[in-house]
């Protein structure tokens, strides 16, 4: 088989690796994200925040919805049902924050990157499926399965990232980060046009809305395992460009890694501004994603059957969107259009708050800006973001980047759920993650771009 033709010294076979990248190994990175992106789809986004809602509204005895003074006692702690999920999500990411930085000083340290990812993978594939079981009033098995799910599923996510500059180079990585991005988005839209078709027919297939709620998240965790093969087997484990010395632990050795991964940060101020940055905006993109099928079904009031096919259209405008982000950044630059994108996730925060309730056409348009935006931003941050690693440090470097990569905000519900909790309405916690894009945008701003790829040893591309 033939080197991709990007190849070259300056490429995945050049410095940055130590094997050519082949379109073969490119397209079996791309599955991943068709897998894993199942989760942050039918799981995250659509099925979970509602169905684990009505689970612990029905453990506080609320009746037809009326739970303005119902509290859940999730060890020992008094909290609203309807605050379980957003501050269960922020406490998966809390302890992620320790997790993942750890996981990527190891994928450096480890010659079998494709086992550890195999590791994470089927492990955040199994306790999604074990939601089978969250049934009744079982909020704490499902708060806690989704715990093992999301922090298994970031740590995944960390060593797939840390392939990216191994397959391509600085001129193309936009492109290919891109096109992963859109791949992820067109397997998990095609997932949930499956799961869109059963809550369609739940009345001739003789499930309630919970049943098919259920089922669809055990799908995805099923579709996970399954398409993660596919990556498993064409992807290669490179030798390492600084391997350790014979006999050290791999995993106290992360620990110790982690330790100076964080003090070398220093020495380029520049890509920890940029991750800072980073980690303010995503965070609100991502709670917004996690977030946005409770706004729609416990504010606006908007069932399922309007629900679920809005969030189906987003994924295959978002397929689109990054497609067409890839595109404006190869022609105007990456960090431009990436300012260019919050720009317009702000505006769609404050025409969210003024929605108004049991209106599915303006809903539904909402949707579609969001599907133009959403992949976009989210492949061109992780392209620059890559840009700006010193070589042979990619996997701990991601490792704090995923912090609030897909899924894996935390700051965002945390704020969403203590304003809901302080004022019972979704729509004041919806405003209040405008903070997070006009903060991003500005530090994003702030970032020169250029002088700061060079600080960490790269080439910069043409255009930034």
């Amino acid at each position: 088989m033939t080197a991709d033709p990007s190849d070259g010294p300056g490429g995945p076979g050049g410095p940055g690796g130590s094997q050519l990248s082949t379109k073969r190994e490119r397209v079996g990175w791309y599955f991943y994200d068709w897998a894993n992106s199942a989760f942050s789809t039918t799981v995250v986004t659509v099925f979970l925040g509602p169905y684990l809602t009505s689970i612990a509204e029905k453990a506080a005895g609320c009746v037809d919805n009326a739970c303005d003074d119902a509290v859940i006692h999730p060890l020992g702690i008094a909290i609203a049902p309807g605050a379980l999920f957003p501050y269960t999500v922020s406490l998966s990411v809390f302890l992620t924050v320790f997790v993942l930085p750890v996981v990527g000083a190891i994928a450096d340290r480890s010659p079998r990157k494709k086992q550890l990812l195999a590791l994470f993978a089927y492990v955040g594939a199994a306790a999604t499926a074990g939601m089978l079981f969250l049934t009744g009033d079982r909020y704490l098995l499902g708060a806690a399965l989704f715990l093992i799910a999301n922090i298994a599923f970031g740590a995944s996510v960390v060593v797939y990232n840390s392939f990216l500059p191994q397959i391509s180079s600085a001129e193309d990585r936009d492109r290919v980060s891109s096109f992963g991005w859109a791949f992820g988005y067109l397997g998990g839209g095609l997932l949930l046009l499956l799961n869109v078709a059963a809550v369609l027919m739940k009345d001739s297939l003789g499930m309630t809305t919970g049943d098919v709620a259920r089922y669809s998240i055990v799908s995805a965790g099923l579709w996970w395992a399954g398409f993660t093969t596919i990556p498993l087997i064409r992807l290669r484990n490179r030798p390492l460009l600084d391997p350790p010395p014979a006999g050290v632990n791999r995993l106290t050795d992360g620990f110790k890694q982690l330790w100076h991964t964080l003090k070398s940060l220093k020495a380029y101020p520049l890509t920890l501004f940029f991750l800072v940055a980073y980690l303010v905006y995503n965070d609100g993109i991502q709670t917004v994603i996690a977030l946005a099928s409770q706004y729609g079904t416990k504010e606006l009031l908007l069932s399922d059957d309007v629900l679920v096919p809005t969030i189906l259209m987003v994924q295959f405008l978002a397929f689109a969107g990054a497609l067409l982000l890839g595109w404006l950044a190869k022609r105007y630059g990456a960090w431009k259009t990436l300012l260019g994108s919050l720009v317009l996730w702000t505006v769609i925060i404050v025409i969210a708050y003024f929605l108004p309730a049991k209106e599915p056409l303006l809903f539904v348009a909402l949707g579609g800006g969001i599907g133009l935006v959403l992949g976009g931003s989210q492949a061109l941050s992780r392209s620059l973001f890559s840009q700006l690693i010193p070589k042979g440090r990619e996997g701990e470097y991601f490792g704090i980047y995923e912090i609030s990569d897909k899924g894996t905000s935390w700051l965002g519900p945390l704020l969403f759920g203590l304003a809901y909790d302080t004022t019972r309405s979704y729509r004041v916690a919806i405003i209040s993650l405008l903070v997070f894009f006009v903060v991003g945008f500005v530090a994003l701003l702030a970032v020169p771009m250029r002088k700061a790829i060079e600080q960490a040893g790269n080439t910069p591309p043409a255009r930034l």
